[in-house]
């Protein structure tokens, strides 16, 4: 199988403008050939970066995509690291079990080093597949459905002081968005959004609405300054009791606790519903803690973002510790072999090094487990329990898990 050919040959190929139809039409059949808006299409083009996606050809079909976004990700107390946002990732059911999905993974790998990124992510549809190649799990979220006829809020001091008022999402893009780019840098996994990205938070296609509204929004202000915002929909119901309407969230954001608040209790008192659905929502978000009864919230936790780290020496060092760590790590990494071997890091709450090391072994994992605790969401020690990773020196372990941890939990706000 060649891996590199132009003209109408079997092989790999990065993208082209001409190519991208065919690129996308076999990316949304390999989905289930949902139907798509003009609009989504739209959106979706002007983010393709053409250079940093991959179509894998037999003549002139496209049968395997995957692509790269140039992202920054927020990671544990320091700036956003450049990051390989990996999307479009699909093989045609008639080309499977050929090498097509290795291939690409392959030569994506190997690009994302080359240009320099420390950190390749995504969300995976079958997770199953990405940990051959050094993915897992680093962040997680919430899904609610909140029965608001029988659960009551507890809002804490100035939430009556926040204003609430009804808007068009376009009107206050802007300034939802600076709510937004000012909640990046606290909370690790949220991606520094470039230009144009916003507007996929206000993407309202009529196929997409499951029956619902088309998308409303309110903003929570103080002092006549924006200090948060809700997207959502509301989809009316009737039964035998009367209105049994549901509010689905698309997405909520706040500056400070009163703000958050604000937001929650609009959403819980719209008139002529009883149950407010959240979607991917971070796991330690307060309204869980202003509730009156949990259980009638049906909270279900779901995996969310994937980490692999691509330069385990840059990714270790760009980000910071909650306590002083000193560790000896010895890495297996199959795939990425310029990883495999033990690395020192060191670090604390103002910096770290890791650099090659031909020091005994503290802790012994694979990339994936590095992938797993890289935000601060899924400890080390937890995974050592499950036998993922082995201690040599007595202590390590717990040092180097106290020392990973985030606080806030890491969260991905949207997909890609």
């Amino acid at each position: 199988m060649t891996t590199e050919k132009t003209g109408p040959a079997t092989g790999l190929r990065v993208l082209r403008p001409d190519d991208w139809d065919k690129w996308y039409a076999n990316l949304i059949r390999a989905f289930g050939g949902g139907e798509e808006s003009d609009e989504e299409r739209e959106l979706w083009n002007s983010f393709t970066e053409y250079d940093r996606f991959l179509g894998f050809w037999d003549g002139d079909e496209c049968v395997g995509t995957a692509g790269a976004f140039s992202f920054r990700l927020t990671v544990p107390g320091g700036d956003p690291v450049p990051a390989a946002g990996v999307t479009g990732v699909s093989v045609a059911a008639t080309h499977r079990r050929r090498g097509v999905l290795r291939t690409m993974m392959r030569r994506q790998l190997d690009d994302i080093r080359s240009w320099g990124e420390p950190l390749a992510v995504l969300t995976a549809s079958e997770p199953a597949i990405y940990g051959r190649f050094g993915y897992e799990a680093a962040t997680f979220q919430v899904n609610a459905e909140i029965d608001t006829s029988r659960t009551s809020l507890s809002v804490p001091p100035g939430t009556d002081d926040v204003r609430v008022r009804y808007a068009a999402p376009a009107d206050v893009l802007d300034a939802c968005e600076a709510v937004y780019a000012r909640l990046v840098p606290g909370r690790p996994g949220m991606l520094a959004r470039q230009p144009g990205w916003e507007r996929l938070g206000t993407l309202d296609p009529a196929s997409g609405r499951g029956g619902a509204s088309p998308l409303q929004c309110v903003v929570a202000e103080r002092d006549g300054r924006t200090v948060g915002y809700a997207r959502y929909r509301v989809k009316g119901e009737y039964g035998p009791a009367g209105h049994e309407g549901s509010v689905i969230l698309s997405t909520l954001a706040a500056l400070d606790p009163a703000a958050d608040a604000a937001l929650w209790r609009f959403l819980f008192g719209i008139d002529l519903t009883s149950t407010l659905v959240a979607r991917g929502r971070p796991v330690d978000e307060a309204w869980q803690y202003m509730v009156s009864d949990i259980r009638r919230c049906r909270p279900e936790l779901r995996d969310s973002l994937y980490v692999r780290l691509v330069d385990v020496g840059a990714a270790l060092q760009a980000r910071t510790y909650r306590a002083p760590v000193d560790v000896v790590f010895e890495v297996e990494d199959a795939f990425c072999p310029w990883n495999a071997g033990r690395w020192r890091l060191s670090g604390d709450a103002k910096g770290a090094s890791c650099e090659r090391t031909e020091e005994p072994a503290d802790l012994a994992l694979s990339v994936r487990e590095l992938g797993a605790a890289y935000l601060g969401g899924v400890s080390l020690t937890a995974l050592a329990a499950a036998g993922r990773v082995d201690e040599s020196r007595r202590g390590a372990l717990a040092e180097a898990s106290l020392a990973f941890g985030s606080d806030p939990a890491p969260w991905l706000p949207h997909g890609f």
